[in-house]
């Protein structure tokens, strides 16, 4: 498990919201909480020390403040490799491109960089009973299409899920059909995902569940866990269809611009 939460912050409210997430995360696994700056300019360096120094005494973390001359997501990678057994938790808050506007550049970037999995929250206007909020993870959310690529996220979703004694669910989202074959499709992918969830729970003695949703898997998803706030998508960016294995998967793009809840994710 995670010995220890690397937070990067920027000094702007939007990269302090998962704070509380990471504060939860680091209380239920024993992990230390790390809050991380990379400040460009020479000058900016011991004001944004300071900063960093009060917010991380505020939650009772340790600060790190590095001057960067290069890139910030080298800068962050390099940082979590300093310290093995780490997990990055950032915020995405992108301001350009597509691709920004839903992951955010710096998230983006240490996803490709880094290798490991990170935790992104999408930042928003803080919500009641939300995540991002503190409150404590009950269920680990493991979307499933049947393809190696998703299902090599549940090593690191077991481990997650225990530590945070939560409670692991794989989902599988069955298209629209004709009526016809609707019938048969749920009865395979019930058998899937009920398979799947027996052999996480026998392999790895942890309780896992599953779900069939129905529609498109980049509305029924998001549309599903929002009824959960206080859970965790664990998802790799690409599955079965080309199209979503472009730069990051589709529903994974989807889950953090309308979930509402943080995604553990990573490329496979």
């Amino acid at each position: 498990m995670y010995t220890r939460i690397l937070v990067p912050v920027d000094g702007s409210s939007f990269s302090n919201q998962i704070l509380p997430l990471a504060g939860t995360i680091a209380r239920a696994t024993g992990a230390q909480l790390a809050l991380y700056r990379a400040v460009g300019r020479t000058d900016g360096v011991a004001e944004a020390r300071h900063a960093l120094q009060t917010l991380a005494d505020s939650c009772g973390a340790e600060a790190i403040c590095t001057e960067v001359h290069g890139g910030v997501a080298e800068a962050i990678h390099q940082e979590a490799e300093r310290v093995p057994g780490t997990l990055v938790a950032i915020t995405s808050h992108g301001r350009s491109g597509v691709m920004r506007a839903v992951l955010g550049s710096t998230a983006l970037d240490v996803l490709r960089t880094g290798g490991n999995p990170i935790l992104v929250y999408r930042p928003r206007e803080p919500a009641a009973g939300s995540a991002a909020a503190g409150a404590a993870i009950e269920r680990i959310f493991v979307p499933l299409d049947g393809s190696p690529l998703s299902e090599s996220i549940i090593p690191q979703a077991v481990d997650l899920a225990r530590g945070l004694k939560a409670r692991m669910v794989v989902v599988a989202v069955l298209g629209r059909v004709g009526a016809s074959g609707l019938e048969g499709l749920d009865v395979m992918e019930s058998n899937y995902v009920q398979n799947q969830a027996a052999a996480i729970t026998r392999t790895h003695g942890i309780d896992a569940g599953w779900e069939v949703l129905h529609g498109d898997p980049e509305k029924a998803i998001p549309e599903f866990v929002r009824n959960y706030p206080a859970s965790i998508l664990a998802m790799t960016t690409r599955g079965r269809s080309a199209v979503t294995s472009a730069l990051l998967g589709s529903v994974t793009a989807a889950a953090l611009r309308d979930g509402g809840v943080p995604v553990f994710t990573r490329l496979p």
